[in-house]
């Protein structure tokens, strides 16, 4: 095995315990002062930091030798093809299907689903979560191709949260929220990030620094306008089956 790819592995090892160890010692700090949970419940609980720390170890070192290298290779690509005009579909593909795959997004709609007893389901959140972060990534890639300041999207974008909200009931305005903080996970930022700049750095007259990045603030931007005009489809369905009753 490559020795870069040994020394990789043990620099990930040593970050997610860094991560995971904090929360494990307030566990057992709370266990033996407030929770005092069954002894079963407890290895269950151990179990799961074991769980997390296995598989985020080996999800980050995946990141690392090979979801941002490939991304920023097929950036490249892309960006050097006489029809570079692609690059906008295949960002709006590739940002549907990474929030379908992103993890804190089901766990997200999960605790959704649960907390309003069904009337919002995991699937209608996740198709709107996904069509939303779709979107603002094919934005991205077309101001890539343009030159676009980034400013002329998030000025716009969040006049029209602004207005939203005073449309929205509040219940909804939290979720949206929310949502754009966990759309903004680590399938988007490594994988669709890397292509974002790889196609900068070769299209002429753009700057990989000045035009590769800020799709992560349009990704945070676009669940939440996407969740809010979920809202006011989803209270003005729900008020018109009341009225019909």
């Amino acid at each position: 095995m490559d020795i870069k790819i040994i020394e990789g592995l043990s620099g990930v090892l040593l970050d997610v315990a860094l991560a995971v160890l904090p929360l494990l010692l307030f566990f057992l700090i709370f266990q033996i002062f407030f929770l005092k949970l069954p002894k079963e419940k407890v290895k269950t609980v151990i179990y799961g930091f074991i769980a997390t720390f296995i598989g985020l170890s080996l999800f980050l070192h995946g990141v690392h030798i090979g979801f941002m290298p490939i991304g920023r290779e097929m950036g490249k690509v892309l960006g050097e093809l006489s029809y570079s005009w692609i690059i906008v579909p295949i960002g709006f593909l590739l940002g549907f299907v990474a929030t379908i795959a992103e993890p804190a997004i089901k766990v997200l709609n999960k605790k959704i689903e649960t907390v309003t007893s069904g009337d919002i389901s995991q699937r209608a959140m996740l198709l709107t979560l996904s069509t939303g972060v779709g979107i603002s990534i094919a934005l991205s890639m077309l101001r890539i191709l343009l030159g676009i300041p980034l400013l002329y999207f998030l000025i716009p974008g969040y006049t029209i949260v602004l207005i939203l909200i005073f449309m929205s009931k509040k219940g909804f305005i939290e979720i949206a929220f929310d949502t754009g903080g966990v759309a903004t996970g680590p399938m988007t930022v490594t994988f669709i990030l890397s292509i974002a700049v790889g196609a900068a750095s070769v299209i002429e007259g753009r700057d990989p620094l000045l035009d590769g990045f800020g799709m992560i603030a349009l990704v945070a931007l676009a669940p939440i306008i996407s969740v809010l005009l979920f809202g006011l489809v989803f209270n003005r369905r729900k008020g018109s089956e009341q009225t019909a009753e």
